[in-house]
């Protein structure tokens, strides 16, 4: 994949390909890039594989453009806007690994609807037992 223009729109890097495609995905997925300065956004190099963004030590491959979801959706999105939210002691509440749970939210697996409930339900009781803290 050959790139011929990148920029940044509403929270989002957008790519032009060669032939004319445009691909983009969202700041949600690369949490440095969405820090970064415009200045920071805007020195990277394109290499083979993708982008290199060197100062803030980011790399989004060309391959990643032309997954399904582009915009964080269900657990991967709550975990994303929320870093707050600690994947690993959710994981060890509900007695998951901690791997499995971090699949989910990177979206390289889906859970059944199932099993995100599970992890909503846990969520919730965190967020009970935490309303619940005495001052």
């Amino acid at each position: 994949m050959t790139i011929k223009k990148l920029w940044f729109e509403d929270e989002k890097i957008f790519i032009q390909t060669g032939d004319g495609k445009v691909f983009w995905q969202s700041f949600l997925w690369y949490p440095r890039l969405k820090n970064a300065t415009e200045e920071e956004r805007n020195d990277y190099r394109i290499n083979r594989l993708g982008i290199r963004w060197e100062s803030i030590d980011e790399d989004i491959s060309f391959e990643s453009f032309t997954y399904d979801q582009p915009e964080p959706q269900g657990i991967s999105r709550l975990f994303l806007t929320h870093p707050e939210l600690n994947a690993s002691a959710i994981a060890r509440r509900l007695g998951m690994k901690q791997s499995l749970l971090a699949q989910y939210i990177n979206g390289t697996k889906k859970p059944s609807p199932e099993r995100e409930k599970l992890i909503l339900d846990e969520i919730r009781k965190v967020g009970l037992e935490l309303s619940n803290v005495a001052v």
